[in-house]
């Protein structure tokens, strides 16, 4: 068997097909990754206007989040690279009745005018970057001098076993299945704090701060066989196994996540990193 699927170093054909999955499911992962959200903006001043940079901003939550607390005369950009979840971002903003726009780009490569930010956040979307400090130091020169980054980011895989339980359960009846890179742009590229500060110092960034976070996600039992089979790298590749072997694919990873279901609900942490950093004066 052999899978048809973008490779993770193509990012952009990747969240092309991911970009739809996130937006069908968008009401549910608005839900689940809440508490990083909500860790995220609660750190940031509130009613002081401004502008802000949201990097990775999906469907939008956050940055509707942001521009709510940035109050009259605050305006939040979100940059993504997946098109059908920007224009979702761009419906719940004109809903929301946010001062919030869009861009549909690379935030590693897209010109940004320099120094037209006053801080630069990011809920999980920036550890997709293929060169971490080239994208921190773009980033570094969209924001002026002194502004604050603030991100959250996954810590490990082994911290992080409800994320890559799926995948374990499926390896068995699926040897193709891809195997993460561990030292490659992904969900748990940050996973070391050391090599997080390293790219900052190396971009610009100073006055560096990480901190753990343990964030309690849940989301209702009867989503979960959907959430599995849509989302993440098993769902990339579900749709191209054959209909004998997807059955048997689908109960070995139902039965795999019985530890995280409580009765209606599945309940996991998320260990995060929240990363908290300031654009170094301009020489």
């Amino acid at each position: 068997m052999e899978f048809k699927h973008p490779t993770e170093d193509d990012q952009a054909a990747r969240w092309a097909r991911a970009g739809h999955i996130w937006v069908e499911k968008q009401e549910l992962l608005d839900g689940l990754l809440r508490p990083l959200e909500e860790v995220l903006v609660e750190g940031m001043p509130a009613d002081t206007g401004g502008r802000v940079l949201d990097v990775g901003c999906g469907t939008g939550s956050t940055t509707v989040a942001v521009a709510r607390r940035l109050g009259p005369g605050g305006r939040c950009v979100g940059v993504d690279i997946s098109a059908p979840m920007i224009a979702a971002a761009r419906e719940r903003a004109e809903r929301a009745g946010v001062a919030a726009s869009f861009v549909v780009a690379d935030a590693a490569d897209h010109p940004f005018e320099p120094a037209s930010f006053d801080a630069v956040v990011s809920r999980l979307g920036v550890m997709f970057f293929d060169d971490p400090v080239h994208a921190f130091t773009q980033l570094r020169s969209a924001a002026g001098d002194g502004a604050p980054l603030r991100f959250v980011a996954w810590r490990g895989a082994a911290e992080n076993p409800f994320m890559t339980t799926a995948e374990r359960a499926a390896a068995p009846l699926l040897p193709q299945l891809p195997a993460r890179r561990p030292d490659g742009p992904g969900q748990f590229a940050f996973a070391d704090p050391d090599k997080v500060r390293g790219i900052l110092a190396r971009s610009g960034w100073g006055e560096i701060g990480i901190r753990p976070a343990e964030l309690p996600c849940t989301l209702p039992t009867s989503e979960l066989e959907g959430y599995i089979t849509r989302l993440g790298p098993l769902g990339m590749v579900l749709p191209d196994v054959d209909e004998e072997t997807r059955p048997k694919v689908v109960d070995a990873v139902r039965a795999a996540f019985e530890p995280f279901v409580h009765g209606p609900e599945v309940r996991f942490t998320a260990a995060c990193w929240v990363v908290e950093a300031r654009a170094a004066a301009s020489r």
